[in-house]
């Protein structure tokens, strides 16, 4: 089988996103970067994904070099509140970025697969679809992303493409940091609870996601795989 072997990654200047990339580079693929800062690796195409106007554009550059076979849909924002302060403006700011950009990017590429016969789609999603504290429009947001990968798995199977996602644990990153100050209770109770006794790391995210991606995953779809040290079996004994 033969196919453009091109990976787009969406908010992939930093942390997890970088780590795809970074991923994807190493497997010989050419690498293109949507994000709103300037990404150190790859093709960079610069563009504040919360706006659709700017989405698009952004998406006729990266596709202006030929189609795109492989897509992560990683961007995202967390806007962490308890349900009483949780505004509807931020609400609508995570649906926006973290589900909105996801349908539109993969509509956007579809064309390519479908006529390569070929595609790899992964959905960044998240542990907390399953449920934590402060994170009312981060979780459902994420908990969409689940849901469309399902759906996508069925539309799309029989033209050779294949939709997952990764819902990742408490990953040591930049977006992960702010939403948990290193010194804060709440964050030191997190690693406690994880079975592995650690946080995950930016590349334990990019190895999953680079199976789901490699040509020999064809015959997995519309699963979510969670990498989170053992979390969602249960918290780590005291």
């Amino acid at each position: 089988m033969t196919h453009p072997n091109r990976l787009l990654v969406t908010g992939g200047a930093s942390g997890i996103g970088r780590a795809i990339a970074e991923e994807g580079l190493s497997l010989g693929w050419d690498v293109v970067i949507i994000d709103r800062d300037k990404a150190p690796v790859g093709k960079a195409v610069t563009a504040d994904l919360s706006d659709p106007d700017a989405t698009a554009a952004a998406l006729d550059a990266a596709l202006a070099d030929g189609p795109v076979t492989r897509l992560v849909n990683n961007v995202g924002a967390v806007f962490p509140h308890g349900l009483e302060e949780q505004t509807l403006a931020e609400v609508d700011a995570a649906y926006a970025l973290n589900l909105r950009c996801a349908v539109q990017c993969t509509q956007a590429v579809l064309p390519g697969m479908k006529e390569a016969g070929f595609g790899r789609i992964v959905n960044m999603s998240s542990r907390a679809a399953l449920g934590k504290e402060l994170r009312t429009a981060y979780a459902a947001s994420k908990a969409a992303l689940i849901g469309l990968t399902r759906v996508w798995a069925l539309e799309l199977g029989e033209y050779g493409i294949t939709v997952n996602a990764v819902g990742p644990g408490p990953i040591a990153t930049d977006l992960f940091t702010r939403a948990n100050p290193v010194d804060s209770p709440r964050t030191q109770a997190i690693v406690q609870s994880v079975p592995v006794r650690r946080l995950g790391t930016p590349d334990d995210i990019a190895h999953t996601a680079g199976h789901f991606l490699s040509d020999r995953a064809g015959f997995v779809t519309g699963q979510t795989l969670y990498v989170c040290g053992g979390m969602t079996v249960g918290t780590a004994p005291a």
